[in-house]
């Protein structure tokens, strides 16, 4: 491994070397109700419920495609830690983060980041607890973020038997990053609306952690690295196979895939930064897990089922066809 260079190892790749020398050095100290590979770490309180801790890092090169304003960069920064705490059934209480500036960089665009910062904050009840600022040679956040759970849900818990679910379609913010990076045209309409996915994105907290708190969620992760890669984490954790009776793509990804000719199907599972919830329900709740999801405003798309096996397929009812791992990972050759 010592000649490897961090492009060939992967994000992913990486941090599973840190985990394996923190496990060896500290042993049951790294022991947490939320152990690796999940999104977030917990730590159980006093009165028995969860602190939940999460930290997530915008950098202007890699997170901000064209276009994107500064108020809706420091906006993503909040948004991408509260949808992972969302996935765990966590109330995101406070944030916090360390910036990056550069020495040349316009001190009119960093109060504009900061305002959108504070607002996310204040569109999610977050309390925003400042933080620290540095010199870089790239403008970047570091988000830190604290919530509080009642009930934790881990990647690993989905059994045979039970529901695959998503909050919602996917499709758009694949769609709109070929519009934004490839140069595809669209009408005006459904432009505005897929590119205003990618930058303003929303997290399903209310919902993430109304639904965990029923207890009918036996799994749950945050599908922000692209649906296809999601499931076959969740899937793996598990130890379960994923059985896909549907592929949920959005009405105006159809469209989209429609004017171009591109497989709809390629941009739900293959996009990413869409900050749905994909989880596995009891299969006796999931009529009820729908209705609570109508009652704070979103919605729950049955997908699929939860089988004995490994992988994950999407079957025609005759026929299972394997779904490929890819989705987006930081330092890999591209």
């Amino acid at each position: 491994m010592a000649h490897l260079r961090a492009r060939d190892v992967g994000e992913r790749g990486l941090i599973d070397l840190i985990w394996s020398i923190a496990e060896r050095e500290l042993g049951t100290q790294t022991e947490s109700p939320l152990p690796h590979p999940d999104d977030a770490s917990a730590l159980r309180l006093p009165d028995g419920r969860y602190l939940v801790l999460k930290t997530d890092m915008f950098v202007r090169r890699t997170d901000a495609p064209r276009g994107m304003r500064h108020s809706q960069m420091g906006r993503k920064s909040v948004v991408m830690c509260a949808s992972d705490l969302a996935a765990k059934g966590a109330a995101p209480q406070a944030f916090m983060h360390s910036m990056g500036v550069p020495p040349g960089y316009p001190s009119k665009r960093i109060l504009e980041l900061v305002g959108g910062v504070i607002s996310a904050c204040n569109e999610y009840g977050i309390s925003f607890l400042g933080g620290d600022l540095g010199e870089s040679k790239d403008l970047l956040v570091a988000g830190f973020m604290v919530g509080v759970a009642d009930r934790i849900v881990r990647r690993s818990g989905a059994s045979p038997g039970d529901i695959l679910a998503v909050t919602g379609p996917f499709g758009d913010t694949s769609s709109a990053f070929e519009i934004l990076l490839k140069r595809r045209c669209a009408p005006p309409r459904l432009r505005r609306r897929l590119i205003r996915r990618v930058y303003q994105p929303r997290a399903r907290v209310d919902l993430g952690v109304a639904l965990a708190s029923t207890g009918w969620v036996t799994s749950s992760m945050d599908s922000s690295d692209g649906l296809a890669f999601t499931l076959h984490e969740l899937a793996k954790s598990s130890g379960v196979r994923f059985v896909l009776s549907r592929v949920p793509v959005s009405r105006h990804a159809e469209e989209f895939a429609s004017i171009h000719k591109i497989p709809a199907e390629e941009l739900a599972l293959y996009g990413g930064e869409e900050y749905e919830i994909v989880l596995t329900i009891k299969p006796d709740a999931i009529g009820k897990a729908q209705d609570v999801a109508e009652r704070y405003g979103g919605r729950l798309l049955a997908i699929g089922k939860v089988e004995d096996g490994s992988g994950v397929f999407l079957s025609d009812g005759s026929t299972k066809r394997p779904i490929e791992a890819r989705g987006w990972e930081h330092l890999r050759r591209r």
